[in-house]
């Protein structure tokens, strides 16, 4: 592969993780931020299911309703698992901290290969599985030493987030040609769809601070449109390489929170740093590895 090629797969992937990156900051900026989160997630969904459809319909026309018929059981339940894990993670942030919430996000490679092991029968190296371990051991340290009730089930929803965007993965390579961007919207619409049936049910307000629905629907972007520019950088970079990239997201939600110019000034605890060092030498250790394998998981 021409290597300007690569250079440029390269950037554009960097700057998606980055855009994802300050979903963590927009988050920190809501208003109330534990008691609107089912507002909060149908704004989000919404607007992550109509910038998508809408993305889709100026690339292939009217012809990208023609992927709703294409998008099987595989891609219901990876819809499903991704909107799960999206709600996952709001619940996780209000509850503890950033990088407790992201660092759980960076255990995903190593979750994705267990249940490839048990679901799609692939093997797991003896490598791949010393890297498991070193990341067990990292979440392990950083859940035995939460204090406070709040961190612990932020940490544990945290994992259940990461579960979920692992199951996506898994659905993804079960049936390789399930529309992926369609999976994705159909994740935003079951966010929306399961946030109102929760407003309806509990008689709460579908309508929150203008603030608040502003945030939700700007988080929505930096996902449908960190999400493009990845599809587009992943086709011409080998699993590993984009593993390594994905920390983007991890190391950048921490930094901005933490960064004083945003006011936020969230700062790690001691055992969050220890633990998180843990987990992101486990993916560097994952990733040189698999380096060997040159294998493309590029979007459409």
């Amino acid at each position: 592969m021409p290597k300007d090629k690569t250079n440029l797969a390269i950037l554009i992937v960097l700057i998606a993780g980055t855009l994802w990156s300050f979903g963590a900051l927009v988050v920190r900026y809501i208003e109330d931020a534990r008691n609107v989160p089912w507002q909060y997630v149908f704004f989000r969904g919404i607007t992550i299911f109509l910038l998508l459809n809408f993305y889709l319909f100026l690339k292939e026309g009217k012809s990208f309703l023609n992927n709703y018929s294409k998008i099987g059981l595989s891609g219901v339940i990876g819809g499903v698992s991704l909107g799960s894990a999206m709600m996952c993670f709001i619940w996780s942030i209000t509850h503890t901290s950033a990088a407790v919430t992201l660092l759980m996000l960076a255990a995903m490679p190593f979750i994705t290969a267990i249940l490839g092991y048990f679901i799609l029968k692939e093997k797991i190296s003896t490598t791949t599985l010393t890297a498991i371990i070193i990341a067990a051991i990292g979440i392990i340290f950083m859940a035995s030493n939460s204090n406070k009730i709040g961190t612990l089930f932020g940490l544990l929803v945290g994992l259940m987030s990461a579960l979920g965007f692992s199951i996506f993965s898994v659905s993804l390579r079960w049936r390789k040609e399930t529309p992926k961007f369609t999976t994705v919207a159909i994740a935003g619409l079951f966010c929306a769809i399961f946030s109102s049936l929760v407003l309806t049910v509990s008689d709460a307000n579908f309508l929150t601070t203008f603030r608040n629905s502003s945030l939700s629907a700007l988080h929505g972007l930096l996902v449908c449109c960190g999400l493009i520019l990845y599809s587009i950088g992943s086709k011409d970079l080998p699993a590993a390489d984009l593993t390594l990239l994905s920390l983007t997201e991890i190391i950048g939600g921490i930094f901005w929170v933490w960064l004083p110019i945003f006011g936020i000034n969230e700062v790690p605890s001691e055992n969050t740093i220890i633990g998180g060092v843990v987990i992101t030498f486990a993916l560097f250790y994952y990733s040189f590895f698999i380096k060997r394998n040159r294998r493309f998981i590029g979007m459409n």
